[in-house]
């Protein structure tokens, strides 16, 4: 009998970012809507489902336009989770935010002009751009 295999290329052209900032989600949102002139708004809390059956909830805020799309997921679970990663992306488990840009304002905002426009906010201590290729979890940011 043949086999037949499914080869899927996920599409993975958008900027991230990872921020440390210790300020509450709406906070952030509120400030990069400010500091942007997005309008960040909360979204269903993302879901997912553990290998021991538990569920992951991840803050979730969005702000599409015809050109370009903007979320912002907090990186640590919400509520206690008993799981040993209650991480988004435990691979850059240090980081309290996951900025994800893709569509036009990725092209007109240089990602080194973003990183000092992040870097003027006062809640901000830290950010740094990451290649989404590099990171093993990089399916939980497909959407």
């Amino acid at each position: 009998m043949k086999t037949l295999h499914l080869d899927i290329e996920y599409d993975f052209s958008f900027a991230l970012f990872g921020v440390v900032a210790s300020c509450r989600d709406y906070k952030m949102a509120w400030s990069l809507n400010r500091l942007l002139r997005l309008n960040l708004t909360r979204r269903r809390d993302l879901c997912y489902e553990m290998m021991d059956r538990q569920k992951m909830y991840i803050s979730h805020y969005e702000h599409n336009d015809e050109h370009s799309t903007v979320r912002l997921f907090r990186n640590k679970a919400l509520g206690t989770l008993t799981a040993k990663r209650p991480f988004m992306l435990p691979d850059v488990k240090e980081y309290d935010y996951i900025l994800q840009i893709t569509g036009a304002l990725q092209q007109y905002l240089h990602p080194q002009e973003l990183l000092n426009r992040l870097h003027s906010l006062p809640i901000i201590q830290y950010t740094k751009q990451f290649d989404p290729l590099t990171l093993k979890y990089k399916e939980h940011l497909l959407f």
